[in-house]
């Protein structure tokens, strides 16, 4: 019966030590999510001729869902 309580005790061990390595892995990737400041958008200037389209990152990820 004390083997039982002996095997018991072990897989508990085992068991917090992975615990504790896994919060310890999370913890490490946590001080690198820090935010970042947000850039400041240029103020655009409207077209002379009208329009106003303009190639802005949405637009190009648009146009590469499109390709084949």
């Amino acid at each position: 019966m004390s083997q039982s309580q002996g095997k018991l005790s072990r897989r508990t061990l085992f068991a917090g030590a992975g615990t504790a390595g896994a919060v310890a892995a999370v913890a490490s990737m946590v001080p690198a999510a820090k935010s970042v400041a947000p850039v400041e958008a240029q103020p655009r200037v409207a077209p002379a001729k009208g329009g106003g389209y303009h190639l802005s990152e949405h637009v190009k990820r648009y146009f590469k869902t499109t390709q084949i």
